[in-house]
């Protein structure tokens, strides 16, 4: 899936609040193994090389045109790998520190991944791990109704990636059975300040929406952005507007 960094970068300081977030809630360690699942461009995990001094980072990352980006904040403790992250949790390494900001909601089927990650962990690793609580935001819900009536259906040949992402207490009841502890889960809404429709389709356009763009073209392609908007316009009346974005948090230790 071809991910564009410009895009995605536009809306850097809202996607950068939930990282620093995150962020907090690991406790400083010196020396630590770390990897960070689904690093994007790579910039983040140059951040927490800072909080965690000399500790050696790993950054992998499925999107080739993310981590052309990455090669800037290369250096002795921070490296970077075309992976994905199903290829990383079944990968059989250990590591002091599993990291991921904004990036498993693209893996199918946590029930299964998220114990395979927490395999990833060495005794008292640590576990950071946030994502957009798609299913409550209403861009994503927008979406889902979209491509479940037609001519989406049929123009997308009945794809539709529905959001892997479960709930808090599916998470705190994963971690636990696999020997997590220290668990902290919360969700907290990270806004969106819009002065048009615009701005909002812009924001989903660079996440979401990409795998459905990717596989329209020509007037399928315009129909569905025009009608995309027009049902943002509809569901936001009064500007400027808030977009009351969801995000879960998670954290825990392994035992």
């Amino acid at each position: 899936m071809p991910w564009n960094p410009e895009l995605y970068d536009q809306y850097k300081d809202v996607r950068y609040k939930p990282f620093y977030d995150l962020a907090t809630l690991i406790k400083p360690e010196n020396n630590i193994k770390a990897i960070d699942l689904g690093c994007g461009t790579g910039e983040q995990a140059s951040i927490l090389t800072e909080k965690l001094p000399e500790s050696t980072f790993l950054g992998i990352d499925s999107s080739a045109e993310m981590l052309e980006k990455s090669k800037k904040y290369e250096s002795e403790h921070l490296h970077f790998k075309l992976q994905t992250i199903e290829e990383a949790a079944n990968s059989g390494q250990k590591w002091d520190l599993v990291f991921s900001n904004a990036a498993l909601q693209w893996a199918d089927d946590h029930e299964k991944l998220f114990p395979k990650i927490i395999k990833l962990l060495s005794d008292n690793g640590q576990l950071a791990i946030q994502m957009p609580v798609q299913n409550e935001n209403i861009l994503n819900q927008i979406l889902m109704q979209m491509v479940d009536e037609e001519p989406y259906v049929s123009y997308l040949n009945n794809f539709k990636r529905n959001s892997p992402v479960l709930s808090m207490d599916d998470y705190a009841q994963i971690l636990f059975d696999n020997g997590v502890q220290d668990i902290e889960i919360s969700q907290k809404v990270y806004p969106i300040i819009a002065k048009d429709h615009e701005v909002l389709y812009t924001f989903i356009s660079g996440t979401s929406l990409v795998p459905y763009l990717e596989r329209l073209e020509g007037e399928q392609k315009e129909k569905f952005i025009i009608d995309f908007k027009d049902r943002i316009a509809q569901r936001f009346t009064k500007y400027p507007a808030i977009y009351a974005f969801k995000r879960i948090l998670i954290y825990g230790r392994k035992q």
